[in-house]
């Protein structure tokens, strides 16, 4: 079968590239390996984990807060079937949602493993034969694995990983996590909202390293007052399983000869993911892989092979599900002829947990390592009606600006719905607005995005009006 484009991978990044191929004209076709399309995202990350997330929520409210809103429950309890059952439906939905996608957009679908025999001929191993397909271009959009070292004793019954993490069927009574990043904080919390005794082991100095420091202390407070024990500057060097629970051993980093002991129901390891090409028969058309097991592409996100491409979490750049869809986008649009562009530094970052993180360009720490002159406007939730009423007080918003020309660099957000509230700055920052132009704008009252605005008004000019 011969197609103008094959996209290998039905994540994020492989489905939305396969629809906008379509879209403009292209014969299309995508080969998903697993029996439903989706890929990690849809399957075992980003959609199942917030079904937990917003599940865990609803019950952390109800016992602590429904009360103080004029609620009165009796016997409240978690059915941990009954969650598991729920996200597994949203799952479902999800995938017949893509299917449906596909089917509109005139786009075949293959489920297979797929490796290339030339850079033009892509051979389809299925579980009745094998097939080959053929096209002019192809889409690398594979997704990433989690991140396991051996001597972790990944066995996926007590030490597990995010995928296992999605599925128990019962509350665990403790929990260790192995990494302060998004996804060991994600279901970190979903676990400890449901009473689960967690802990993190943090091998850098503080959680989320890669974020604004003070988003890092705000969401700490936040997780600590929830239970959360946090061990930053340790290093794991044994995790044991047996039947019924795991012990761990972990090493400070600043003193060798303390070391920390857990025995725990669960190990959660979430230290990373590496970019997923087993498999894919690169080395048939002459592509080798860079030192971080990543495709190298060039500004068009073409590979050394001409008319193979790259995207997602193969190629450089964060691990996100949706700089895989502008990627997605943005090649099949380059090989209908246009010329599409993406500003790489304007992808925001999200983490879900209550209160939800959120940050667009530069960090403070960032700019001081680059030298760039600053200034920095803060407002905390707390002093905002809607959080008030809402009784969602932890955080605050953040707006780094330059410090002669006013223009937007960064924005930070812990806090409710902070999520949602980060478009509004990367869609000014898109057009290099001053925090003085966020500060004009006007916001509804009472809302949470307020925040946003005042923390401009405190960068362009330190005058907030609510504090």
């Amino acid at each position: 079968m011969q197609y103008d484009v094959i996209v290998i991978g039905s994540g994020p990044g492989g489905y939305v590239a396969a629809i906008r191929c379509a879209q403009l004209g292209m014969r299309t076709a995508i080969i998903e390996r697993y029996s439903t399309l989706g890929g990690t995202c849809l399957n075992v990350g980003c959609i199942p984990s917030k079904a937990l997330l917003d599940s865990s929520e609803h019950y952390h409210a109800a016992k602590h807060h429904f009360k103080t809103h004029g609620i009165d429950l009796k016997d409240l309890k978690v059915n941990m079937p009954q969650m598991i059952r729920r996200k597994n439906q949203v799952v479902l939905e999800n995938n017949k949602g893509v299917e449906f996608l596909m089917k509109k957009n005139k786009v075949d679908v293959y489920h297979g493993h797929a490796s290339f025999l030339t850079p033009q001929a892509i051979q389809v191993s299925q579980e009745e034969g094998k097939l080959q397909l053929a096209a002019q271009n192809v889409i690398i959009a594979t997704g990433s694995k989690p991140i396991v070292p051996a001597s972790f004793n990944y066995d996926k019954k007590r030490v597990i990983t995010s995928t296992e993490a999605l599925n128990l069927e019962q509350v665990p009574g403790k929990m260790l996590i192995i990494g302060g990043g998004v996804i060991g904080l994600e279901l970190g919390s979903v676990y400890a909202r449901l009473g689960t005794e967690v802990s993190v082991v943090e091998y850098m100095d503080r959680i989320l390293p890669t974020m604004d420091a003070d988003c890092s202390r705000e969401l700490s407070k936040s997780l600590k007052a929830l239970g959360i024990q946090f061990y930053v500057r340790h290093a794991v060097t044994q995790v044991k399983p047996s039947e019924k629970q795991v012990k761990v051993v972990a090493q400070s980093r600043d003193d060798e000869s303390k070391t920390l002991h857990f025995e725990v129901d669960y190990c959660l390891v979430s230290i990373g993911r590496r970019p997923y090409t087993d498999g894919l028969g690169l080395e048939n058309i002459g592509l080798t892989l860079d030192e971080k097991g990543r495709i190298p592409v060039n500004d068009h996100l073409e590979t050394a092979v001409p008319g193979v491409y790259a995207i997602g979490d193969v190629v450089r750049g964060p691990m996100l599900a949706h700089k895989a869809e502008e990627e997605g986008v943005f090649v099949a649009e380059w090989l209908a002829g246009q010329k599409p562009h993406i500003h790489y530094h304007l992808i925001p970052n999200v983490v879900y947990t209550w209160p939800e993180v959120a940050g667009v360009g530069y960090t403070e720490e960032e700019l001081k390592e680059r030298g760039v002159p600053y200034k920095v406007g803060k407002f905390p939730f707390r002093a905002l009606g809607r959080a008030r009423a809402s009784m969602d007080l932890d955080g605050m918003a953040k707006v780094i600006a330059h410090a002669e020309t006013d223009e937007i660099l960064g924005v930070h957000i812990v806090g409710a719905r902070a999520a949602d509230m980060i478009a509004e700055a990367v869609a000014l920052m898109e057009f290099r607005a001053s925090a003085e132009d966020a500060a004009r704008m006007s916001h509804a009252h009472p809302t949470y995005t307020e925040a946003f605005r005042e923390a401009a008004l405190a960068a362009t000019a330190n005058r907030p009006i609510h504090l």
